[in-house]
């Protein structure tokens, strides 16, 4: 492993490396062969665009933090969203019901439970005020980055206890990721074993995808520019409308929050409209660039060399997720949940907006906006949900 500098640095380069990483492994996975084609039926190309980048700036190659990093996040990744949301068919989305509110719940359970255990049981070799960053992390697992700063303040979370909680945050929470997003390929035998009705679930997702399929046309440079212009332009115009000073603005509801917020309904309205015929040239295509780009920069925050200075942090968040884990699962099988909906509910707490529809894409690639609404929804519980965990934290150890 390279303690220097890295050996890409410039931001134009990184993008170049990650884009680069996200063309090669679409490429591979398309090569008409038996052997690359079963590697990547259990390992796909969404998994390496995450796990190439952190194994990247493990070994030097590329930095931890970039300009271009928090540029993807501002806004690709909104201008992707918007894409996917315009292109919804959302009466056929709806016909999906509510059980994935439920197991979505129940993951905020397991949330909310397991950072006490978890710092009961560990207690004796974590530091005094673990408990502020148990708060903190529980407002990032449920929900995203906006309920993690909302909890630092509402915990006076001291510098000594952030850096490893953002470190337990990344390699606990974004490997989940990883690992739910190979479990795509096991979904059939999953829903088997769990009794589940997958078949609204199918039905919609072919629904979706024989519309797309039957009106599908080639693209032309007027659609390709419509496509690009409403990407760019609508979200950056919906980010400068978030941050109007008639928009409440709190912790949590800031203007990254209400960016995602605006889009989704702005998304959902133009559904209705003939802009949605993007969708016939490709438009949801274009979205999951900027989806898939914004992963890799996910995996490029994470290095595996830093696991060695908070190992502790690391296996209180990983007991932590396991009690998530249990509990999502658990509903599942109560519920008779197809695993889509594990997946869509647990993302959305863990991963919240930025995640939660890139691992829908991979389970069922016309249901990628389910996954945000999931996310959506962990931003709104997760203020309340982050406190109750801090306090029963602070509880559990006597603070």
């Amino acid at each position: 492993m390279n303690n220097g500098e890295p050996l890409i640095q410039e931001p134009m380069a990184v993008f170049a490396y990650l884009i680069a990483i996200v063309g090669m492994m679409f490429m591979l996975s398309t090569v008409n062969n038996k052997g690359i084609q079963k590697f990547f039926k259990y390992a796909p190309p969404v998994i390496w665009m995450y796990f190439l980048p952190m194994l990247s700036t493990t070994f030097g190659i590329i930095p931890q933090s970039s300009d271009l990093y928090s540029f993807l996040g501002t806004y690709i990744l909104p201008a992707g969203l918007l894409l996917l949301m315009i292109s919804t068919n959302v009466p056929a989305t709806f016909k999906l019901g509510g059980k994935a509110v439920l197991v979505f719940l129940a993951g905020t359970l397991g949330v909310v439970i397991g950072g006490p255990i978890a710092i009961g049981l560990f207690q004796g070799i974590l530091p005094e005020d673990t408990w502020r960053g148990v708060g903190a992390l529980a407002g990032s697992w449920i929900g995203g980055s906006a309920n993690m700063g909302a909890m630092l303040e509402a915990f006076h979370t001291p510098d000594d206890i952030l850096s490893p909680i953002i470190l337990t945050d990344t390699l606990v929470g974004i490997s989940w990721m990883g690992v739910m997003i190979a479990l795509a390929n096991f979904q059939d035998r999953f829903n088997q074993w769990n009794k589940a009705d997958n078949s609204t679930i199918k039905k919609v997702n072919e629904e979706i995808a024989s519309d797309i399929e039957n009106n599908a046309k080639p693209l032309q440079l007027p659609q390709l520019f419509a496509i690009i212009a409403i990407a760019f332009a609508g979200s950056y115009l919906i980010r400068m409308l978030a941050k109007m000073d008639f928009i409440p603005k709190s912790d949590i509801m800031n203007v990254s929050t209400w960016t995602f917020i605006i889009i989704t309904a702005i998304g959902i309205i133009l559904s209705f409209t003939k802009v949605r015929n993007l969708e016939y040239y490709g438009a949801s295509k274009v979205g999951y660039l900027g989806i898939f780009l914004f992963l890799t920069s996910m995996g490029a925050q994470a290095n595996l060399a830093d696991i060695v200075e908070a190992p502790q942090f690391i296996l209180m968040g990983a007991v932590w997720l396991s009690i998530h884990i249990i509990t999502i699962f658990t509903a599942a099988r109560l519920l008779k949940a197809p695993l889509f909906f594990v997946a869509v509910g647990s993302q959305g707490n863990i991963g919240g907006t930025s995640s939660a529809p890139i691992v829908a894409s991979v389970f069922q690639p016309a249901l990628a906006p389910v996954g945000l609404l999931m996310g959506i929804l962990g931003t709104i519980v997760g203020t309340y949900a982050g406190l109750l965990t801090g306090k029963l934290a602070q509880m559990v150890i006597g603070g």
